[in-house]
């Protein structure tokens, strides 16, 4: 039986065992105080265990494509030659580290945040087609603004070849996994669905980018594993005709993987950035706190705007509902599909639950919001036995989400709900995030 604290063998590279914090926004940004801010952020899962530390969607240009604001970028040689610092704090504790590059295309902050747009009004979108039509409509409403570019051929080679660079600057600064942001309606996504791709070129075929992609990156940085996020567009509502269904994302799998994919992270998404990407509850105290309200205004564009995008926010959470390991089934049916490691993330919070999917639904687990509340949840999940259903081991996390939205302001991702901060709290003076001796 597989079990968690097993090793797993990604390409060439060995993680110690099989459970991983997965990519989140770290807000670190690229100023002077960035590696410190990502070490404090990412160190504490390595020191409590976590055998993969992936750090969240940083940005392969210099300008445009966040997805958020305080994204990381990594174009430039002397900022991620500094990244070494991270790495070797990772490396420290005998884990591994993955970095995920990302390009937001239509999804970019010129797209939705208004103070952005005001601040940059020459800076339009990435596209892979001309807008769909129902975007296009939306941004009629004033909440969203397209000036976008569409990629041409030639473009296309030339941001492939940016992902290339980006990897090649990670795997000289240490890192030793390169995680593709395929998913969460990021450009790679946008490719690989038809609801955004009317391409005429090689690129009709999104997947023929992600092929390049590893070109780039098997040309500059080496043998480095690289993986990728995969999506099946399940999730979109029902009005959307265009979209990839599940046995799409298990086909793409099983191409990327024989094209030379070393892991992937099939994950269920939609066609739009919404609650579909962390599900749960509506995050009424995070809307509510003051502290965020001039935020919010400047984001949306204004007091009303925000309100209205809170009550879609409502609306959203009505939709998506919390489901615990709610990509297991699709990760599950690419495991039969595939001969690299399968990947699972989304709405994973116990040791027995990591357990039942280990060797099953996939080959690695990984949480990623629980760790806002607990930096060294690590600590305890690998030192509980989930197997027979004794010393399990369960996050505090109550998927309130109140973490992630005021990211839309620039505020960092922490825990901001006060039972499960006290929960976390009594846990820290118990001791129950130091490491076993045993492990």
């Amino acid at each position: 039986m597989t079990r968690l604290d097993d090793p797993l063998r990604i390409g060439d590279v060995t993680v110690p065992n099989r459970l991983y914090r997965a990519p989140l926004l770290e807000c670190a940004g690229n100023g002077p105080d960035a590696v410190s801010r990502l070490v404090a952020e990412l160190e504490p899962a390595a020191a409590a265990g976590a055998g993969l530390i992936c750090q969240g969607a940083t940005i392969v240009r210099g300008e445009g494509g966040c997805a958020a604001p305080g994204m990381t970028r990594v174009h430039d040689d002397g900022f991620v030659a500094g990244l070494s610092r991270l790495t070797d704090a990772i490396h420290d504790h005998g884990a591994r580290i993955a970095v995920q590059l990302e390009h937001g295309g239509l999804r970019s902050m010129e797209t939705w945040h208004a103070g952005f747009r005001e601040r940059n009004p020459d800076l339009g979108q990435l596209a892979v087609s001309e807008p769909p039509r129902l975007l296009r409509a939306m941004a009629a409403t004033g909440f969203l603004e397209y000036d976008a570019r569409v990629l041409s051929t030639d473009d296309a080679y030339e941001l492939a070849a940016d992902f290339g660079r980006a990897a090649r600057r990670c795997v000289d600064a240490g890192y030793d996994v390169i995680h593709l942001a395929g998913a969460n309606m990021g450009i790679l996504q946008q490719f690989l669905s038809p609801f955004y791709n009317r391409r005429r070129d090689e690129f009709a075929d999104g997947v023929r980018f992600l092929e390049l992609v590893h070109d780039e990156v098997r040309s500059r940085a080496g043998d480095v594993p690289l993986m990728t996020k995969v999506p099946a567009e399940t999730a979109a509502p029902p009005v959307v005709r265009r979209r990839l269904s599940a046995d799409d994302a298990v086909g793409i799998c099983a191409r990327l993987a024989d094209y030379g994919y070393d892991a992937v992270v099939p994950v269920t998404a939609s066609v739009f950035w919404d609650a579909s990407v962390v599900r749960g509850e509506y995050p009424a105290r995070a809307w509510s706190d003051d502290r965020y309200r001039a935020g919010y205004e400047a984001a949306f564009g204004g007091r009303l705007r925000a309100r209205l995008v809170a009550f879609g926010n409502w609306l959203e959470s009505k939709a998506y509902d919390f489901e615990p390991a709610w990509n297991a089934d699709l990760c599950r049916r690419v495991r039969r599909a595939v001969d690299v490691p399968v990947l699972c993330e989304g709405g994973i919070r116990g040791r027995a639950e990591t357990d039942r999917l280990l060797g099953g639904a996939c080959d690695a687990v990984g949480m990623g919001r629980p760790f806002y509340a607990e930096p060294r949840l690590p600590a305890r999940l690998l030192g509980a036995d989930g197997a027979d259903g004794e010393g399990d081991a369960e996050a505090v996390c109550e998927n309130c989400n109140n973490c992630a939205v005021p990211q839309a302001t620039g505020a960092p991702g922490v825990c901001r709900t006060p039972r499960v901060l006290r929960e976390a709290g009594a846990l820290r003076r118990a001791g129950a995030y130091e490491p076993s001796e045993e492990r």
